[in-house]
């Protein structure tokens, strides 16, 4: 698979806009999680750049991108997940819906389940300035790290906007009877 870096010329967020439209931006995403004796584990991504550096409570998130008009959004999802982590998802995708984020842009969310270890992780990177105005220029991973969480530390870790998504997640595990007890 080609890398390559994405360019950003500002300092970008959960809610940064590169549309000039009135269309929502779109994204699309795949929350990965395993079974462990302990119980549900989900693996999130934390967003690289000197931006998220020390932000750790509330920055974490699902590996994700936008797509284009008329792109699938699943095959984007598995692109994205591929990028940002370095490994192809492998399996069922099962979707989890839609998602308004604070910023308007909307998230289609999809679980599977797998295994990834976050030691391999291996990101494509993006290139800013930093400091902003410096006239210097930086590459960044675009995510810096990778981790498993229970639920209950995922709730806090994953962004508020994104915290439905884990929450489609439990529900879909709960209803196939596979999360009893891990809620």
């Amino acid at each position: 698979m080609e890398r390559r870096p994405l360019v950003i010329t500002g300092l970008t967020g959960e809610g940064a806009s590169t549309s000039t439209s009135h269309m929502p931006q779109r994204s699309a995403g795949i929350l990965l999680h395993r079974r462990r004796s302990r119980g549900i584990e989900v693996l999130l991504v934390h967003p690289g750049g000197p931006f998220w550096a020390r932000k750790d409570e509330g920055a974490w998130s699902i590996p994700k991108g936008l797509y284009a008009p008329g792109e699938e959004p699943l095959a984007a999802a598995r692109r994205e997940f591929a990028e940002e982590t370095g490994a192809p998802v492998e399996g069922e995708a099962h979707p989890l819906g839609a998602f308004r984020q604070p910023s308007g842009k909307i998230i289609e969310a999809w679980a599977v389940e797998g295994d990834f270890d976050p030691a391999r992780l291996a990101s494509n990177t993006f290139a800013m300035e930093w400091p902003p105005r410096s006239g210097r220029m930086g590459t960044f991973p675009e995510v810096d790290r990778a981790a498993w969480f229970a639920p209950e530390e995922a709730a806090r870790k994953i962004l508020k906007g994104q915290r439905p998504i884990l929450d489609a997640l439990l529900r879909h595990l709960d209803t196939r009877g596979s999360a009893t007890g891990c809620v």
